[in-house]
């Protein structure tokens, strides 16, 4: 069994999300652990990078705020964090990237660097499915699992993408970017069911999680839920000093999962 599926244990697994080098690394570094303290069973972490396509507004804004330190935030610089902060917690870290960033940096170099630095997963929202083929062998090669998205579309393509995937598949609500309010029409609860009927795959339901009412709604229907700009949002409100906020917020929503 792997480090991810054992984060969906014999629970609902919280998994929060924060963008690298906001406001600094060595913030990031606290608020990772701060996030694991809280209750989160997995924490994914975001690459910046100057075209997030998948990303609304408050994600794309910490993006710029990485970018824009002194210094900037690389790659490397990330990694390095990693490193450091995956041998402070125990659960299971997960980048959030895109294509281009990892094929720049090259693919045997990249997956051999989430190895040495304790990353378990890989999620590339802009890599099709049909041409994950050109990562996935090097990918297992390091022990790095693809983890799958899977948006509303044909109940076949669904099926398709779910008997494929490893870690945990990252259902999308909605065909909206990240941080989008509102109902979702999408029957989630339809998609979720095609997914369980071909994969024991874990399931988690991210991009809208981010209150309490649909912590516990959609934390009902999967085996885990994805916050991504609530966390951001306190971030970018508290900045250096929003490490007890994350903990507060992390906590309560984790508790709701487990009631």
């Amino acid at each position: 069994m792997s480090k991810i599926n054992e984060a969906f244990q014999n629970k609902k697994a919280f998994i929060g999300f924060l963008t690298a080098g906001d406001p600094t690394l060595e913030k990031t570094e606290e608020f990772i652990i701060e996030m694991e303290k809280a209750g989160a069973a997995l924490i994914q972490i975001g690459i910046p990078f100057s075209d997030p396509i998948a990303e609304g507004p408050v994600i794309q804004d910490a993006n710029v705020r990485a970018l824009s330190v002194p210094g900037g935030c690389t790659t490397d610089m990330v990694f390095d964090m990693v490193k450091r902060v995956s041998k402070k917690v125990s659960v299971p870290l997960v980048f959030f990237t895109y294509l281009n960033p990892v094929y720049k940096y090259g693919y045997e170099k990249f997956c051999a660097r989430c190895n040495e630095t304790g990353i378990s997963g890989l999620i590339i929202p802009d890599m099709p499915f049909e041409e994950r083929v050109e990562l996935t062998p090097t990918a297992e090669k390091y022990n790095v699992e693809l983890i799958s998205l899977i948006a509303p579309t044909s109940e076949d393509r669904v099926q398709m993408i779910a008997k494929e995937a490893k870690g945990y598949i990252y259902v999308v609500p909605s065909m909206d970017i990240t941080g989008a309010s509102g109902e979702k029409t999408t029957d989630i609860e339809k998609v979720v069911e095609n997914i369980k009927k071909v994969t024991d795959t874990p399931v988690a339901i991210g991009f809208g999680a981010n209150d309490f009412e649909q912590a516990a709604k959609y934390s009902r229907l999967a085996d885990g839920i994805i916050v991504a700009s609530a966390i951001v949002k306190i971030i970018a409100e508290h900045g250096n000093n929003a490490g007890k906020y994350v903990y507060e917020y992390v906590k309560s929503m984790a508790r709701g999962m487990e009631n």
